[in-house]
């Protein structure tokens, strides 16, 4: 009668014992832990204490042609991680529950060619969009908006506000611009522009109602317009914060 006897009997013991090292190895291996992407870093937004600027509003000068006395404009820095990013100016407006507006106070270079001494001024500027997740800051370029003559007024992600034409013909518009939308939502004509005696400020602040959504935005001296705003699904996008550095 013939024995079969299995391979494993045939091997020598030196074989047996390096299979088992690397069985075990192999276990070993597969128990660690995968590794897990690193936490998105969490950045502090914040906006420092206020400091009082001197103003003086373009075309203010008075009848007798002399400039008028500046006012005092409201300023305070735009921080994130403790570093300053931006001058502002004004109150913040929650967008949604991470992202705000805020308006961009500027500091321009105001010497002429020829002046010893540099000159600097303040003026109010554009409008931010700032991701408290993120710590991304973006300059927003709203449809017909001058820093001069805008004084725009908020509501969920509307902006309402009187605005001038860049074209030749000029013009004085009222503007509801959306964020993330390409064209303004509303756009109509309401006056002439460039005046030669404009009244200060150009428009009253918009007045915004709920339901059903709409505004209304009267230039000073002249008589006030209502429009609905239709389409209140909103447009804004927001970075993914595992993105962020």
């Amino acid at each position: 009668m013939q024995i079969f006897r299995s391979a494993a009997a045939h091997l020598p013991q030196w074989t047996l014992v390096l299979a088992l090292v690397l069985l075990t190895l192999g276990v070993v291996h597969l128990a660690q832990p995968v590794a897990r992407a690193a936490p998105a870093k969490v950045h502090a937004v914040t906006l420092g204490a206020v400091r009082r600027v001197s103003y003086t509003p373009p075309g203010s000068a008075s009848p007798t042609g002399k400039p008028t006395d500046p006012i005092a404009l409201k300023v305070r820095p735009l921080l994130v991680d403790g570093q300053q990013k931006e001058w502002t100016t004004g109150d913040a407006h929650d967008v949604t529950d991470r992202s705000f507006t805020i308006r961009r106070a500027l500091r321009l270079n105001d010497s002429l060619p020829g002046d010893a001494v540099p000159r600097w001024g303040w003026q109010p500027g554009p409008w931010l969009l700032v991701d408290r997740v993120t710590g991304h800051i973006a300059a927003l370029h709203l449809p017909d908006f001058d820093a001069a003559v805008s004084d725009a007024v908020w509501y969920r992600d509307y902006a309402a506000y009187c605005g001038v034409g860049a074209t030749a013909k000029g013009g004085l518009f009222a503007i509801v611009a959306q964020l993330g939308a390409r064209r303004a939502v509303v756009q109509q004509q309401i006056g002439k522009w460039p005046q030669s005696a404009p009244e200060q400020p150009v428009c009253n602040p918009a007045v915004w109602q709920r339901a059903p959504m709409r505004v209304t935005i009267q230039p000073n001296g002249g008589d006030a317009m209502t429009f609905d705003v239709v389409g209140a699904a909103s447009l804004i996008e927001e970075d993914d914060p595992t993105d962020t550095p």
